[in-house]
């Protein structure tokens, strides 16, 4: 289900057009969900148009969208028509190992905590704040949310849980470790520990979802059950594993793309965003 896995380069460079997105930072939107103020970065067309409702994209540690190149990516594929206009919001991370993860309950070592409220914060108030401000789409086909490593984990628990508000999600090395017991212990398993596969296995097929992942070769080093192949990608194919025996096509449902001596930064995140982007919002998407 993977495009030919593409290789590593350097950082992509983009040449200054006449059409770039306007950003806006906003720093005192304050939630009692989480009891602090969050910072968003808002990046939206030159000219939002009435009457016309446009595709939202909500990224996962929006500190990150600068060195992913968010909006010139935006841009580019906006003024080469390979993707509509859509609003970007980045959502700046706090406590990362608190706010993410997934929200029914904490990992083995107690991280995860606020998962549940940054959730509902993301659900509950910032998407109806979006709507207000801005003509967002209704449509769940045109809702995405994604994100890095654990903001990629988040990013998945959150539209699983929340169909009425997302149709899409985007994971870019995500990190589907995340268990429920210390891989150390005697009684660990991969099948009855890691926290996403298990909610999945547990849920229920959701029509219309559609699922996004990116790996890179050197994500990491780390091989658990020494089969020879690291555990993103691993931990990673096993998800795709658990979608595909709840109904998700792969292909059509589900998109994997590996990156050659792509790494766990933003680097490699930057050259995998525009494959992310054009399969979310493209034509056919």
């Amino acid at each position: 289900m993977s495009e030919q896995p593409i290789k590593a380069s350097g950082p992509t460079d983009f040449v200054e057009s006449a059409y770039s997105y306007h950003s806006e930072k906003l720093t005192d939107i304050y939630t009692k969900l989480l009891q602090r103020n969050v910072e968003v970065e808002i990046m939206t067309p030159p000219k939002i148009y009435k009457g016309k409702s446009y595709p939202l994209l909500i990224l996962n540690d929006g500190q990150d969208s600068e060195a992913v190149k968010i909006k010139e990516t935006v841009s580019k594929l906006v003024a080469e028509k390979s993707i509509p206009e859509i609003i970007v919001v980045g959502v700046m991370a706090a406590d990362r190992m608190q706010e993410y993860g997934v929200g029914f309950r904490p990992d083995y070592f107690g991280r995860g905590q606020l998962a549940k409220a940054y959730s509902e914060f993301i659900v509950t108030e910032l998407v109806p704040y979006l709507q207000y401000k801005y003509p967002i789409s209704s449509l769940t086909s045109e809702r995405a949310m994604a994100g890095y490593s654990l903001g990629g984990l988040s990013a998945i628990d959150i539209v699983w849980s929340h169909p009425d508000s997302f149709g899409k999600s985007g994971v870019f090395s995500g990190s589907f470790w995340w268990r429920k017991r210390n891989a150390t212990s005697v009684f660990y398993s991969d099948y009855r520990d890691r926290l996403m596969h298990l909610q999945v296995r547990r849920g229920k097929f959701k029509p219309g979802m559609k699922f996004w992942f990116q790996t890179g070769t050197l994500d990491e080093l780390n091989d658990r059950n020494k089969n020879g192949v690291i555990d993103s990608i691993d931990d990673t194919m096993d998800l795709i594993t658990e979608l595909t025996r709840k109904g998700y096509r792969p292909f059509h449902d589900i998109q994997y793309l590996e990156i050659k001596d792509g790494k766990h930064n933003q680097e490699t995140w930057a050259i995998a965003m525009p494959y992310f982007l054009k399969w979310a919002f493209g034509k056919g998407a």
